[in-house]
């Protein structure tokens, strides 16, 4: 009898499938709310911090060397003096003789010594005694005045205001004249007062065209920045401005023109602000070459 011997495949044990736990939903906000804010003053200590960390080591060492200026002037006295009683002292313990010696390595060390100690004094009491003088913002003295000339559209006259409002708003300036076609067709701002009565002094184009100052700008066809005005002797060409105006710009508008813009700060139209004026008289060409007629 043949036996067979039959083998029966047994289902393998299938590994057990374990489902995810469902998240846990916790407290939802309703709709709309938010977490409360940080506190104002936590933020700006925040603020504080992040500005301290990005701004560049020549920033702290130059707002530390301002916020102490008057122990950072005195420091060379300290070192000095500090310097030569240390020489003195040293010259009385080591039991040299007071006379110096000129054959004696030390004392030609220490007469080395006691100059540097003299000199760093004197450079101190120097910083001490001479300090920048603090340039700040003067009221100019005059009257207010809004002049137009004759021959200037409504349109022009929109661009000239806007002028003046974004000279104002963004620079020092407090007195703006126009001139152009050989005539005055703004001025505004503060302007000289007239010792007779009192109003602001009117602008003599003819006079201002034959000065060297307008001869100048006009031939150079470049902007002419004076720093400080009180410095030039062709400050006498314009006593339509304030008498205590501090910064001057003559700025050429196209070939007919001149802006005079004068601020009340000495040195206090920046570059970005002498590049913004040369591009408002560039605008100011091209309305006025359109809608002017001289």
């Amino acid at each position: 009898m043949e036996l067979s011997r039959g083998i029966v495949s047994a289902p393998l044990p299938q590994p057990a499938l374990r489902t995810a736990p469902a998240p846990r939903l916790g407290r939802r906000h309703p709709f709309g709310a938010f977490s409360p804010p940080l506190p104002l003053s936590h933020v700006r200590e925040q603020g504080c911090f992040i500005s301290r960390a990005l701004r560049p080591p020549q920033e702290w060492v130059e707002g530390w060397v301002r916020s102490n200026d008057t122990l950072v002037r005195g420091l060379p006295i300290l070192v000095g003096g500090a310097s030569l009683v240390a020489v003195l002292l040293n010259r009385a313990v080591s039991g040299i003789a007071a006379v110096a010696d000129a054959s004696s390595s030390q004392s030609r060390a220490d007469i080395l010594t006691l100059a540097l100690s003299v000199t760093d004094i004197l450079a101190g009491l120097v910083w001490l005694s001479i300090r920048p003088k603090s340039i700040s913002p003067v009221v100019p003295r005059g009257v207010e005045c809004k002049r137009v000339g004759p021959g200037v559209s409504s349109y022009a006259l929109h661009e000239l205001l806007w002028t003046w409002d974004s000279l104002t708003t963004a620079t020092c300036c407090k007195s703006l004249v126009v001139v152009y076609g050989g005539n005055c067709i703004l001025q505004i701002g503060v302007a000289a007062g007239s010792p007779e009565d009192g109003n602001a002094i009117t602008v003599d184009t003819q006079k201002f065209i034959q000065g060297s100052l307008y001869k100048s700008a006009m031939e150079s066809k470049k902007q002419s920045y004076l720093a400080n005005l009180a410095l030039y002797p062709g400050r006498s060409e314009l006593p339509f401005l304030p008498a205590n105006t501090q910064a001057l710009i003559l700025q050429p508008v196209g070939d007919k023109g001149i802006a005079i813009v004068g601020g009340d700060t000495i040195r206090g139209f920046t570059s970005i602000d002498q590049a913004w004026i040369a591009m408002i008289a560039d605008k100011l060409d091209a309305t006025l070459s359109k809608s002017y007629n001289s």
